[in-house]
C-alpha cells in the first residue's frame, strides 16, 4: 500500500512540475508578445492583467471589461436560477455565450494585429500553446490593433 501511495505522489509531483514548466514557457511567450506590441512584459505575470493586455493590444481594453461582466453575469444568473432554471437560467446562458463570442472575436483580432488571417486565428483557437509560441518567437510583427497600424485603443 505504501508503495502505491508513493507512486501516486511521485506521479502527481511530476505532473505538477511539468504544468509549472509549461506555465513558465507560456508566460515567457506572452512576455515576448507584449514587448512586440509595446507593452511591458512583466504584465504577463499577473493573471487578469495579462488577459486585459491581450484585449488592449488586439482590440480595445474596454472590451475586456464587457467580456468579464458578461461571463460573471452569466455565471451568477445561472447559479441563482438553481435547479428550476427558468428565465434567469436562459439569461445566464445568453450572457455566457456573448462573453465567449467576445473572446473569439478578440482571438481573431489578435491574429490580425500581428498581420495574420483566419488560418492563424484557427491555430490560436485549436492549438493555442503552439501558435502562441509561433506568435512570440516567430517573425510576426505587431502592426496595431486589428492590423490597422501602430497605437493602442482604450
Amino acid at each position: 500500500m505504501e508503495q502505491v501511495v508513493g507512486t501516486i505522489l511521485a506521479g502527481i509531483a511530476i505532473y505538477a512540475t511539468l504544468c509549472f514548466i509549461w506555465y513558465i514557457i507560456m508566460v515567457i511567450a506572452d512576455w515576448k508578445i507584449f514587448t512586440k506590441a509595446g507593452e511591458a512584459g512583466w504584465k504577463s505575470l499577473i493573471p487578469i492583467l495579462n488577459t486585459y493586455v491581450v484585449f488592449k493590444i488586439s482590440w480595445k481594453g474596454s472590451m475586456f471589461w464587457i467580456m468579464l461582466l458578461t461571463m460573471a453575469g452569466g455565471s451568477i444568473c445561472t447559479s441563482m436560477a438553481g435547479e428550476n432554471g427558468g428565465a434567469l437560467s436562459i439569461v445566464g446562458i445568453i450572457l455566457t455565450i456573448v462573453g465567449l463570442l467576445i473572446t473569439l472575436i478578440d482571438v481573431h483580432k489578435l491574429s490580425k494585429s500581428f498581420g495574420h488571417g483566419i488560418g492563424f486565428t484557427l491555430g490560436l483557437l485549436f492549438l493555442n500553446p503552439l501558435f502562441t509560441l509561433i506568435l512570440a518567437f516567430g517573425s510576426s510583427k505587431y502592426i496595431g490593433p486589428e492590423g490597422k497600424g501602430a497605437g493602442f485603443n482604450e
